[in-house]
């Protein structure tokens, strides 16, 4: 799996390196048990702290799509559908779109629902 980031992006690189994950797993480079590198190799190959490898990671355990297990790393859960992940990179996208436009949190889960509603 490859993972780039960009240190002169606004993006932070926490969330760059989560991006690669949900990408990988999007496009199927990665499958349900595999490993993914160790933190603090990751860390040391893209030139960034191991803490913000250790973020990015911990923001895929909060979706769902891995697992962080002492001793074996982070591996890829079961529940780490390509369309899972896809559906969480436009929900970020959906998320820094209404940011970048002012919108609040409670607008934009107001045009969610109405979304929701009309299906």
């Amino acid at each position: 799996m490859l993972f780039r980031v960009d240190p002169t992006s606004t993006v932070p690189l926490g969330d760059q390196i989560a991006a690669c994950v949900r990408r990988a797993v999007a496009d199927g480079a990665v499958v349900p048990g595999e490993r993914l590198p160790a933190a603090r190799v990751l860390a040391e190959t893209l030139g960034v702290n191991v803490h913000t490898v250790l973020r990015g990671y911990q923001q895929l355990r909060e979706e769902g799509l891995i697992e962080l297990r002492r001793g074996r790393g982070a591996v890829v859960t079961g529940g780490a559908s390509p369309h899972r992940a896809r559906l969480l990179e436009h929900v970020r996208d959906v998320v820094a779109d209404a940011r970048e436009l002012g919108m609040t949190e409670d607008e934009l889960l107001a045009l969610i629902r109405t979304e929701l509603d009309n299906t």
